[in-house]
């Protein structure tokens, strides 16, 4: 595991490595200390991409965040609609592309972004080193990534302070050939602070292993709450995203032990009615595993009044991703009063 130690933004774009220094990264021996070198080396892996686009003032309560495993990215402009639907606020995203083939190219995040009329705060969970699954690949209408971006975002038309990631691991869990899927990089959040009317909130969007077990996401959600703790302090916090808890139907969610370390530091667990999954068959994923629960909110200091699954279809019935979109609607701080610690200066620009 890393430290978790938080990558600034920068308002400009991400730059890619140039093919042949891809190709260099694909003929690197493929350990951990050689993949933690190469994730040190990579500038596009340290830092998080913002937009500079018109933004409102603060938000206000109540509120309504949506949290979404967007599955690549398949339909920008379906998926904004959707979370315009839902009227969302405050949006967390995970798994979406910036330059891959399989998405024709596109600025996933941006394009999204720039539909709800929101600012966003991009960072790469992954640089993949090919065209992706076999599926993706029969997509894919170019023979190699513009970009090879694929990652985490999180939306707001507020002015966000200090936006940053926090890497959650950095041995090279895919960074081989055995997975078919060759990337550098690892599982990610992106943090930022988001001023309201009556003081602020720490907004977290999420993506945690799949390919572990409970022990290793348990790892990897205490990273998680160490950094926030000293990025966040006693601010309200709101954890949305993949959580990849593989839980079934029948709500043993014990199994997996994030949950009570998230609880231990005063967070609640939000993700719908009991007996609700959060996955589904796709445009990629056409024969996937039993349906379960991989999707949450963890909040702290928040008044959740509802949490809800709202299935992943465009108008005409075609999934938009083989995740559900998950909504919370956020009624106010859970104390009476609001601290003098919550209430933070507008910022004229982050």
């Amino acid at each position: 595991m890393t430290s978790g130690m938080l990558k600034p933004a920068q308002p400009a774009p991400l730059t890619a490595p140039t093919e042949a220094e891809r190709d260099d990264l694909r003929a690197a021996a493929k350990t951990g200390a050689v993949h933690r070198a190469l994730i040190a080396g990579l500038a596009c892996m340290n830092r998080v991409e913002t937009s500079v686009g018109p933004v409102s003032g603060g938000l206000r309560f109540p509120l309504t965040v949506a949290a979404w495993n967007l599955e690549r990215g398949l339909s920008p402009e379906a998926s904004a609609d959707l979370l315009l639907a839902e009227r969302a606020d405050l949006v967390l995203l995970s798994e979406i592309d910036n330059g891959m083939a399989r998405t024709a190219q596109r600025h996933v995040a941006r394009d999204i972004a720039d539909r709800l009329d929101m600012d966003y705060a991009y960072g790469v969970e992954f640089l993949e080193l090919g065209l992706g699954s076999a599926v993706e690949k029969e997509l894919a209408g170019d023979a190699s990534n513009d970009n090879g971006f694929h990652g985490n975002a999180l939306m707001t038309a507020a002015p966000m302070i200090a936006p940053a990631m926090i890497r959650l691991d950095d041995h090279g869990h895919w960074f081989n050939e055995e997975t078919g899927q060759p990337r550098v990089g690892g599982r990610c959040a992106i943090v930022a602070t988001i001023p309201l009317d009556v003081g602020a909130i720490v907004a977290v969007s999420v993506h945690l292993e799949n390919r572990a077990d409970g022990n290793y996401r348990a790892a990897q959600m205490e990273t998680l709450l160490d950094c926030l703790a000293g990025y966040a302090g006693d601010l309200p916090i709101v954890i949305g995203g993949d959580l990849n808890t593989a839980v079934e139907t029948d709500d043993d969610f014990d199994r997996e032990p994030l949950f009570a370390i998230a609880a231990e530091a005063g967070f609640e667990r939000h993700g719908g009615l009991s007996g609700e999954v959060t996955t589904r068959v796709s445009r990629l994923s056409r024969n996937p595993a039993p349906p379960c629960r991989l999707d949450w909110f963890l909040t702290r200091g928040l008044a959740v009044t509802e949490s809800r699954v709202v299935a992943a279809l465009g108008p005409d019935g075609t999934p938009l991703s083989d995740h559900e979109l998950i909504v919370a609607e956020i009624g106010g701080f859970t104390a009476d009063t609001i601290p003098e610690r919550h209430r933070i200066p507008m910022p004229e620009a982050y």
